[in-house]
């Protein structure tokens, strides 16, 4: 009998350690298992904010305790989808810290089901990679990069769509 009830704990345990993680909030689930967030250090992300393609680039910086950037996330995910045909790019950098990317990054993202490319800049405690996307650039967030083959914007500020969407317009014009 004791044997018998170890054999059903393990296989109790086995089901509740699968992969798939579903977090429950209230009455409503959330499924985790979709979302992966990849962690850049700032050498690595580097590439993706200087891209020579034929795109224009959407980079945001935000963080999930950051309420001015949770409030504006969906300005560039209504972005990311009404431009995509257009070859524009979105893509969110969270500052969030990287112990945080399982238990509050990725849950956020599956919650909120963004859409557009999310990563995590992990750079440990060297905050002088801010100076190399704009040297004007306090380290303040929300903040975002607009940029193509030829020109190049940074914005120290919260987007609502219409704004963020007449920023693009500029470059579209171009």
């Amino acid at each position: 009998m004791k044997l018998k009830s170890i054999v059903i704990c393990f296989i109790f345990l086995g089901f509740i350690s699968c992969k798939k993680e579903v977090l429950a909030k209230g009455k409503q689930e959330i499924d985790t298992s979709r979302v992966t967030v990849k962690a850049y250090n700032y050498k690595e992300l580097k590439p993706l904010l200087e891209q020579k393609g034929d795109k224009i680039y959407v980079v945001n910086f935000w963080a999930t305790w950051c309420a001015p950037c949770v409030k504006e996330l969906p300005a560039f995910e209504k972005l990311n989808s009404v431009y995509a045909s257009k070859d524009v790019e979105v893509l969110l950098v969270s500052l969030d810290f990287p112990k945080q990317i399982n238990k509050r990054v990725i849950p956020f993202i599956a919650k909120k089901n963004l859409q557009s490319k999310v990563v995590l800049l992990d750079n440990g405690k060297d905050d002088s990679w801010f100076k190399s996307i704009d040297s004007n650039w306090s380290g303040a967030i929300p903040a975002t990069l607009i940029y193509n083959k030829s020109k190049r914007n940074f914005y120290e500020q919260s987007f609502d769509f219409e704004s963020l969407e007449a920023e693009l317009q500029t470059f579209l014009r171009d």
